[in-house]
């Protein structure tokens, strides 16, 4: 038998091993959706490569495991996970999503195997349990971590930090084999035959129920716990304010947790008002920010209604709350680990569990392109605030299958020395990713220019996708900054949505630029993304919509100060064919204004009634530079709908379209001075 401390430093081991393979889950389960997504991106419908969220379904092959897994079988299949989270960055989206995909499957067929195996161990059962629901907190914060030092983005998925996520992956993959021998040696498995062959009846209805459970947690993490930037994005909060709530709330909860008052103190009754209650503020959170558009094209442009700052108690709360995802998760694999249940009713349970996690996913993308997705779609325009309530019912139910002596919560089973240093990673994480955000915010430009001429750039950079369907934003970046542009307006930049990975690519722009940004209309609005980027502060930034009987479209309006002028400049993305209604509606914006520059993806070509009608009141700024239009390089973008139009009497001193393959949108630059 292993000593008492021997058991400690056994458990931080576990602990580690499973804080990374439920990291490399998570973003496993992140790069195959977004792969998915990106495939149907390129051809604007539902991919073939759909099928491939068949591997959801992988647990089901445990319904023929009736002897059980060998732990060298289970050591396997996590290794299986490592190696496709070491592999899947280096690959092209479509070999991404194959690999990510088989990562995503291994581990939905490991982690009912070791909770499987786990049951087999009476003396400890408990601390298996609280190993797993530490792991969980752990790579909880290690996920907010990697985004925030890398400005929105996970440093260790990017082609340009390979190194950090193989040099994880490796000694991931050497701590399970380290393990591995410990257990093959008989350590910590030395428990009476009869126990470990006995078995209690155990209905699969509560298997299901907490399996789903368990894959409600992981469901919630990845839609926006474990990535607070997504809940940025939803209702424009202060993004470091954001942070620090974050971070307070989870070392908070590190802290009570080692409190044996405040562990006695979670009965039923008070963790499932603790949960009633996350729950509600989620979606009131979501509900607060969620707009009720208008049927009749005669109350558009709609300008985005102002919020009560009564608004962010519900954020605040669902924040402050959010940990009870370790709780629940606590409780409901140390239920099933105590059932015993049987590998294949295990397999069944979370073959249903997985099936709920697929079917939330495609509802959470559905209330962004409901008007691709017949039948379906549009039942989910307006619902994402219901989405989330269905995946918080998810979480809440199965407490009603947790037996009562569940409830007696223990200490992470590690030394008080073990345990300073649990609490203190959590506070470093959340230090290092406060001052890499505070960083990042303090370099911006505060002083304007005294030069005349403000270069422009609109920019469809395709949800941060090349031509060639690669994740390709470290490219855009770098055409961007080769150009050198005083004001950026971006489309198709709603990356902050699992559909893009969560990734928020305009702040990352903004902040390697060392600019001020705008993001434009909040993720729950299912809109086009569109955001304005500027040198120079931006002043009285608002979002407006247009009418849209298919995707929701929008303007943003801001003011940015120049060489002494004040212009007004406006972003947009219309919807397929750029209809003439959203034109209208933008023309309505911009009358009256001075100093316009309109600029955006417009969907429509010159020649149209849409052109021309915009033309009748602004000018266009490749025509003003190049009458002909032709550039003298030869170069006449006859397709082109990608324009900027300007109110008359500005002068265009250069314009270039710059075709590039980091999107299949060019780059559209204009010179302009007063």
């Amino acid at each position: 038998m292993l000593t008492g401390e021997s058991h400690k430093e056994k458990a931080v081991v576990n602990i580690i091993i499973h804080a990374v393979l439920f990291t490399f889950f998570l973003q496993l389960l992140t790069d195959f959706i977004e792969s998915i997504y990106a495939l149907g991106l390129l051809g604007s419908s539902i991919p073939v490569e759909i099928l491939a969220s068949t591997l959801f379904f992988s647990p089901i092959l445990l319904l023929i495991a009736r002897k059980g897994i060998p732990v060298w079988g289970i050591l396997a299949l996590a290794e299986l996970v490592v190696l496709a989270r070491a592999l899947e960055v280096m690959l092209d989206t479509r070999l991404k999503m194959m690999v990510s995909g088989i990562g995503v499957a291994a581990f939905l067929i490991y982690l009912p195997a070791l909770l499987w195996d786990m049951g087999k161990e009476q003396h400890l059962r408990k601390k298996s349990s609280a190993i797993l629901g530490a792991s969980l907190l752990l790579s909880a914060v290690t996920l907010i971590l990697l985004r925030a030092i890398n400005s929105g983005v996970d440093i260790t998925t990017g082609r340009e930090n390979l190194w950090l996520g193989w040099i994880i992956a490796a000694a991931a993959a050497a701590l399970l084999i380290h393990n591995y021998r410990r257990e093959s040696k008989g350590a910590g498995r030395d428990i009476p035959p009869a126990e470990a062959n006995s078995t209690k009846p155990v209905s699969f209805s509560r298997i299901a129920g907490l399996s789903v459970g368990v894959c409600a947690v992981f469901l919630l993490l990845y839609f926006a716990f474990a990535n607070p930037n997504v809940i940025v994005r939803w209702s424009a909060a202060d993004y470091l304010g954001v942070m620090v709530f974050v971070f307070i709330s989870y070392a908070l909860f590190a802290v009570l947790m080692a409190s044996s008052w405040f562990r006695g103190l979670l009965r039923p009754g008070v963790v499932w008002i603790w949960n009633a209650v996350f729950v509600f503020s989620l979606a009131l959170t979501i509900l607060a920010q969620q707009i009720q558009f208008p049927q009749t094209p005669s109350s558009y442009p709609l300008n985005e209604p102002l919020i009560s700052p009564y608004a962010y108690i519900p954020l605040a709360v669902m924040i402050l709350l959010a940990p009870v995802l370790v709780v629940d998760f606590y409780l409901y694999v140390r239920d099933i680990i105590h059932a015993k249940a049987s590998l294949p009713s295990l397999g069944g349970g979370f073959t249903l569990g997985a099936f709920f996690m697929l079917l939330m996913v495609f509802a959470n993308i559905f209330t962004t392109v409901y008007d691709y997705i017949p039948l379906v779609g549009p039942l989910l325009r307006d619902k994402f605030w219901l989405v989330h309530l269905i995946a918080g019912a998810a979480l809440i139910f199965p407490l009603l299958l947790v037996n009562e002596d569940s409830y007696d919560f223990g200490l992470i089973p590690v030394n008080r020395k073990n345990y300073v240093l649990f609490f203190g990673y959590i506070v470093l994480a959340g230090l290092f990713s406060i001052y890499s955000i505070n960083s990042a915010s303090s370099l911006l430009t505060a002083s304007n220019s005294a030069n005349e001429t403000v270069r422009l750039l609109t920019y469809n950079i395709r949800q941060g996708y090349s031509a060639d369907g690669t994740k390709n934003y470290t490219d855009q970046l770098g055409l961007i900054r080769s150009l050198d542009p005083d004001i950026i307006g971006l489309q198709e930049s709603d990356t902050n949505r699992i559909s893009g990975g969560n990734t928020d690519i305009v702040r990352y722009f903004a902040d390697n630029l060392d600019m001020h940004a705008y993001y434009g209309p909040k993720t729950v609005t299912g809109t086009f993304g569109i955001a304005l980027l500027s040198k120079y502060p931006i002043l009285n930034p608002r979002t407006f919509y247009m009418y849209s009987a298919g995707e929701q479209t929008a303007g943003i309006h801001a003011r940015v100060k120049h060489g002494g002028e004040v212009f007004n400049i406006y972003v947009t993305h219309l919807g397929n064919g750029g209809p003439i209604i959203q034109q209208e509606a933008i023309l309505k914006e911009t009358a009256g204004q001075s100093n316009v520059i309109l600029m955006g993806d417009f969907n429509f070509k010159t020649g149209t009634p849409q052109y021309s009608l915009t033309v009748e009141s602004l000018e266009d700024a490749w025509l003003l530079r190049w009458p002909s239009g032709q550039d003298d390089q030869g170069n006449r973008p006859v397709e082109r709908i990608d324009h900027i139009f300007l109110t008359p009497g500005l002068s265009v001193e250069e314009a270039s379209y710059l075709e590039h393959p980091a999107s299949d949108h060019p780059a559209v630059m204009v010179s302009v001075s007063k």
